[in-house]
This record gives C-alpha cells, structure tokens and sequence, in this order.
C-alpha cells in the first residue's frame, strides 16, 4: 500500500480521488432517492462520516508535516557535522589537511547530489554505496592524522563519529514515510463520505452538485498536500537545501 503514499503522482490521486468522490456522491444521491421512495428512514451518518474523515485527514497531514520536519533537522544536523569536521580537518598537518578536506569537501557535494534523487532510485543506492566507501577513506585519514600527531585527537575523532551517526540518522529520515495503510484508510474514508453525504441530500432532495465540486476539491487538495509532504526529494514540496549549499560554498574558498 505504500504505493499510494510515495510512488503515485499526488496530483494524480487527487484528481483520481475528486472523480472518485463524485460518482460515490451520485451513487449515494440515487441511493437516497430510492429509499425516500420506499419510505424508508431517512439517514443519519453523513455527519459522522464526515468527522471521521476529518480525523483521519488532520491525522494523516499531522504525521506528514512531522516527518518533513524530522528531514529538515536531520539535514542541519548533517551539514553542521561536515562543517565541524571540515575545521577539524584544516589543523591537521600537511599533507593530511589537503587530502582529508578534500574528501569532506567532495562528500559535502555528493550529499546535495543526493537529495536530488529520488529514494530507492538505482542513482541512489549507488550514492549510499559511495557514501560507505567515502566513510572508510576518512577513517584513514583520520587514522593517519593521529598518528602523525596532532592536539585535537579527541576532537577530530567526535567530528569523524558525528559525520557518519547523522549520516545514518538523515538516511532513516529521508525512508520514513506515511504508512500506506493509513493513505489507504483515508482514501476510503472520504469516498464513503461522500456516498453517505449524497445518500443523505438523494432522500430530502437537495441534491448539490456545485457544493459537492468544492468539497471534493478542497478534500482532495488537503490530501495532494499531505501527499506531496511525503515526497521530499521530487515532490513540489522540499525541504530546503540551503545549509548544505552554503557549507559547499563556503568550502570553494
């Protein structure tokens, strides 16, 4: 299920999800009609419906914008850490200095590469695989720094460590994603909606188009918000770049 949640175009499945909505909502209309025929009861549930999916659409966005802001830390984190350990790396002696800065400054460009690409992508676990190699070639360095000697031994080793746990860290943030199960929930949820809703004005014969576009449109934009949120690298929502840019830029001079 978490096709829905992550691989689909979001604007595809609000559009999917309006049109979707609207043929429950005649559905429910002709539904309605036919048990005021019968003299039936008249329904009840359209506004439990409705609150419920409102709970789960105010459920689904919560998780969402919490895990956007889980990347868009684990992101500072990450480029304070390069940045730390890059000014580690300018006290070692020569040739180890030129060397180790180097890597950094290379790792630095490589991990804005990377939030260009789209997790699970060939591209990327190419990427991560870079990454562990690029890990292992500072821990050389780092290594021969120390053997050289050098006053900052301590620091150079925390600054080491930091790079590779928030590596880890930015990398489970990136993959934690809405679980497609509750997408699907949502999903369903806002078609029975509009079933019920339609079944309802279908019985007392106030049936509302124009009102039913508009709510299925402001619906299914919440859910093409809450969709795209969970989409950081593609998606027309992303988190912002800038500390890495400016750690890169910084490194060109």
């Amino acid at each position: 299920m978490d096709i829905i949640s992550y691989a689909l175009d979001p604007s595809l499945v609000a559009a999917i999800l309006v049109a979707l909505m609207l043929v429950g909502w005649r559905i429910g209309v002709q539904r309605g009609r036919s048990l005021h025929n019968r003299n039936g009861t008249a329904p009840q549930f359209d506004s439990a419906g409705m609150a419920f999916m409102g709970l789960l659409l105010a459920f689904a966005f919560g998780i969402s914008m919490s895990k956007f802001d889980q990347r868009r830390l684990a992101l500072v984190e990450d480029s304070n850490a390069i940045g730390d350990f890059y000014t580690c790396a300018t006290l070692l002696k020569e040739p180890i200095r030129s060397r180790l800065q180097g890597v950094i400054r290379g790792y630095a460009e490589e991990r804005l590469r990377l939030a260009r690409l789209p997790s699970g992508s060939f591209d990327f676990e190419n990427a991560l695989q870079e990454f562990e190699q690029t890990h292992r070639e500072m821990t050389i360095l780092v290594d021969q720094g120390l053997a050289a000697g050098t006053p900052i031994a301590v620091s150079l080793t925390n600054a080491l460590n930091a790079v590779t746990s928030n590596h880890a860290a930015r990398l489970a943030a990136i993959k934690d994603r809405l679980p497609g199960s509750v997408m699907a929930l949502l999903l369903i949820s806002t078609i029975t909606t509009a079933i019920l809703i339609g079944r309802c004005e279908g019985y007392t014969g106030a049936a509302d188009i124009d009102g039913m576009i508009l709510f299925a449109i402001l619906i299914c934009s919440a859910i093409y918000v809450t969709l795209d949120l969970n989409r950081p690298e593609v998606g027309f929502i992303k988190v912002s770049q800038e500390p890495i840019e400016r750690l890169v830029s910084s490194m060109q001079h």
